[in-house]
């Protein structure tokens, strides 16, 4: 009797906290059932996992939100395991170098004003480090022997923060506003195209897609608040091909968007589901990769076609944000950092099922 009684208050406690949340609108509705349609009809990839055994020494290595390699198999992991917290003026960033064996190696860039609250690691072509820094709103460039050698945006001060809001008692009047040319308002990730010019989604404040050349000079901006044509709903990714196209994942809207270099629509790809990373295959044969925040991995040709999907991260006790940035190493190898249980996993696709039967 006891255990009924238990079973059916955790089922009520259930049942109250989904009115709360209240059941998803119609239009998600349709959205999830076109994509459990589309994937139906889509080989299902068959995948190894490995969580790879990541410690530095007396330290907690915490939210791995950033994964990324340089050319060297060298591993760098952004994580969120500062314990100073993401207010203003905090150190919830730290940086980390692992060799090849997985051995720890060194921190990068310790107590840098940018580290507060981490979100995506890049490294680019010629081994240079960037991290972009949500909570900071800043981007930071470390050569490859680990020397910063450019800054983009700029952090507010701990104290015009506290003037601002707390004695002068400002309201923020726009949730999202344009933005304005030189700052970032929660950036998300940063890619470059073959000139070297730079590409930042940015982000969850402001909802735009910036091109900065590559002496640091800002050059364009391109979007709002929305969810038309050349609009977004939380940019969270960015990633860019051979070609020098840019590929968005516009998280809320449930699309990546493909633009140009000069930040032209090229097209729109709306068969990942949410993506919450996006990366491509180094060329020749190149893919686009996008992960779901609940695990799925999508794998896509250049023109937008999915051609396979996997699912990852089963049995970890999460259900949310369990990828958070893809790097990939190849067509077959992909790297995926895990902010809900502090993990990174390394993937290896193995082939593809004749059916994607669930």
């Amino acid at each position: 009797m006891k255990r009924s009684l238990i079973a059916m208050a955790v089922m009520l406690f259930g049942a109250v906290a989904v009115a709360q949340r209240g059941a998803p609108s119609a239009d998600m509705q349709a959205a999830l059932a076109k994509q459990e349609t589309l994937e139906k009809a889509t080989p299902r990839l068959q995948v190894s996992e490995e969580v790879l055994s990541l410690a530095v020494p007396n330290h907690t290595i915490g939210e791995a939100v950033g994964v990324a390699k340089n050319s060297k198999g060298h591993l760098f992991v952004f994580t969120r395991s500062g314990n100073a917290g993401p207010a203003k003026g905090a150190t919830a960033s730290q940086l980390f170098e692992f060799d090849p064996t997985l051995k720890f190696v060194r921190q990068w860039g310790p107590d840098n004003y940018a580290a507060s609250f981490a979100h995506t690691v890049r490294v680019d072509k010629y081994d240079n480090v960037w991290m972009t820094d949500e909570g900071a709103n800043m981007i930071v460039k470390f050569n490859p022997q680990g020397m910063v050698t450019m800054v983009l945006g700029r952090k507010t001060e701990a104290i015009d923060y506290l003037e601002r809001f707390t004695e002068r008692g400002e309201k923020e009047t726009e949730r999202y506003p344009a933005g304005s040319m030189g700052t970032f308002n929660r950036p998300t990730d940063v890619t470059w195209d073959q000139q070297d010019d730079i590409f930042v989604s940015d982000g969850y404040n402001n909802s735009r897609v910036v091109k900065i050349a590559k002496d640091g000079k800002w050059v364009k901006a391109l979007g709002t608040r929305g969810s038309g044509p050349n609009q977004f709903n939380t940019p969270h990714g960015i990633t860019s091909d051979a070609k020098g196209n840019i590929y968005v994942a516009d998280r809320g809207n449930r699309r990546i968007q493909v633009f140009d270099n000069n930040l032209n629509p090229v097209r729109i790809i709306a068969n990942v589901g949410a993506p919450w990373s996006v990366c491509t295959s180094p060329a020749p044969n190149q893919f686009l990769f996008s992960g779901d925040g609940n695990g799925k991995l999508y794998k896509v040709d250049l023109n937008g076609n999915l051609v396979g999907w996997a699912q990852t991260s089963e049995g970890h006790g999460q259900t949310g944000c369990l990828v958070h940035e893809l790097h990939c190493e190849s067509d077959t190898v992909i790297y995926k950092g895990d902010c809900s249980t502090w993990t990174v996993e390394k993937i290896t696709i193995k082939g593809s099922a004749s059916s994607s039967a669930h």
